[in-house]
């Protein structure tokens, strides 16, 4: 049985897409994600696709694993690792952030997402932050199933319940934190999303993609010996 051929499918889907555009509005996004993450020094982006993110985000140490080849988009000063996420070598308890994006909805069961976010937790330090941003099937029903990789249904209620069964701390959930897409009405513009970031009203009307953020909970303390 033949593999999905994601390299072909990320080809296909982005094929109208300027880089050069998204990576500038992706700078917008990036700096208000990481105030919202409480400024990790290092920062692990799991699913790193085109690196927009891990690009931008002004964390000291920046790591960015993908199991397609991602350097042609990689920044300098990026620690690259090439793999499925569920087998590459990651330090633990190392990272003070793990940044998520687009991602969970593309696996093939919530055990595997629970897999997934056990291996986060573990590459996380005591307290460490991991944010996770992806469509809310709640505002984007229509288009959900149009990326041929989607399988998962979720929600921000869904990944609140998946990240607290996995050890996490909920901090904020945003159910309406960004547009589906690139390919919107819109261009994509730094100052448009700059502003869209600081109106509550605009991202309450517009926003499709849901943004939780949960803080890696503190293991209980064994009680001292009478």
């Amino acid at each position: 049985m033949s593999a999905l051929n994601y390299e072909r499918l990320y080809e296909y889907r982005f094929r109208d897409v300027d880089q050069r555009a998204r990576q500038a509005v992706w700078a917008e996004i990036a700096v208000d994600l990481y105030s919202r993450m409480g400024r990790p020094s290092s920062l692990l982006d799991p699913a790193a696709g085109r690196c927009e993110f891990v690009n931008a985000v002004p964390a000291p140490e920046r790591w960015a694993v993908d199991q397609m080849d991602i350097s042609p988009f990689l920044a300098s000063g990026v620690t690259a690792v090439k793999g499925d996420i569920f087998d590459v070598e990651l330090p633990e308890k190392h990272f003070e952030g793990v940044f998520v994006s687009n991602f969970l909805e593309h696996l093939s069961s919530p055990d595997e997402v629970a897999q997934f976010l056990a291996r986060m937790r573990d590459c996380l330090e005591p307290g460490g932050r991991i944010a996770i941003l992806g469509p809310n099937f709640r505002y984007c029903t229509k288009e959900y199933f149009d990326c041929a990789d989607h399988r998962l249904v979720l929600t921000e209620t869904a990944v609140a319940e998946h990240l607290f069964a996995a050890g996490f701390s909920l901090q904020s959930l945003v159910p309406r934190y960004l547009p589906y897409s690139f390919r919107g009405w819109l261009p994509p513009s730094p100052r448009l999303t700059r502003m869209f970031l600081r109106v509550p009203a605009a991202q309450r009307l517009l926003g499709k993609q849901f943004l939780v953020i949960a803080t890696k909970a503190e293991p209980p303390q064994e009680p001292d010996p009478a």
